[in-house]
């Protein structure tokens, strides 16, 4: 029974913290979204999704940064169509999650560490302008800003009475703050009876597959798996390839944001099979190049 409690502590305690450190992300960005959408008018969205040319350029770049608050900030972004797809896929395949930490704790040459992150942001800036170009080339432009769509998704009502965007803002973060605390409690105490090291069995079973389940690994929306990714790549078990195709979709919380934020779970599904297949590719295309970080 007591181990039972020390584990539901641990559990409890990782999920809040976890989730308190993407408050300060979410309630910038909601600020802005709904100062954007009151205070600006025709003129900044155009200015806004002009400068959308550039954003996976940008968003690479914010992205590699190693907390997935910046993911979790581009989710609800592209929720309300500040940035565009490519830029929401940029951030998220550049980045990092808790990659950075562990290598550094391992002390991992800088070289390679660079080299990895180099990738990844380069990797970002590509494939979000391809999807950028895809969607022009098919016609289906994002559409324009509509941060007051998600006020009514949500139903919280609050554009209605006094408060302003301050009122907006807190209620928006607070709702994808309990949604995230929620969904992470869950995925740690599902992790603390599996454990660590069965997701290092998963991936190490089948090395002609561990591109394949990298990338599914990566794809789990706790740190835990970037984690387990960065340790079997330090210990020499997993390949480069495999390495890299995991910590390309490793997006972190920024994955359970956009399906909070973003009204349409199709678009969600097609987000995330897009991702998977991305770091995958680029899984192949390294193994098959030969390279080594």
């Amino acid at each position: 029974m007591e181990a039972f409690f020390d584990i539901a502590v641990d559990v409890l305690v990782d999920a809040t913290k976890d989730t308190l450190y993407l408050i300060p992300f979410l309630f910038v960005t909601y600020l802005v979204m709904e100062w954007l959408e009151h205070k600006t008018g025709d003129k900044a969205e155009a200015a806004i999704q002009r400068a959308g040319a550039a954003g996976p350029f940008i968003g690479a770049l914010v992205g590699v940064v190693p907390q997935c608050g910046f993911s979790a900030a581009a989710a609800t972004l592209w929720a309300g169509r500040v940035i565009t797809l490519g830029t929401l896929f940029a951030v998220f395949l550049s980045t990092s999650d808790e990659m950075l930490p562990i290598f550094i704790a391992e002390q991992v040459p800088l070289d390679v560490i660079l080299k990895i992150l180099g990738a990844k942001i380069i990797i970002g800036m590509v494939m979000g302008f391809v999807v950028d170009a895809a969607l022009r080339v098919a016609r289906r432009i994002d559409s324009p800003l509509h941060i007051h769509d998600l006020c009514e998704h949500d139903h919280c009502h609050c554009h209605d009475g006094e408060g302003g965007i301050l009122k907006s803002a807190v209620k928006h973060t607070l709702q994808v703050t309990v949604f995230v605390f929620a969904i992470t409690l869950v995925l740690n105490a599902v992790l603390a009876v599996v454990g660590e090291e069965a997701l290092g069995e998963f991936l190490t079973a089948n090395p002609a597959l561990s591109v394949l389940g990298s990338a599914l690994v990566g794809l789990v929306p706790n740190c835990a798996a970037s984690v387990v990714i960065a340790q079997l790549y330090v210990d020499g078990i997993l390949g480069s390839g495999a390495m890299l195709a995991g910590l390309l979709v490793s997006a972190g919380v920024g994955l359970l944001v956009l399906f909070r934020a973003n009204r349409h779970p199709g678009q969600n599904v097609l987000v995330v099979v897009l991702l998977y297949a991305t770091g995958v590719t680029w899984g192949f295309i390294v193994n098959a190049l030969g390279i080594v970080f």
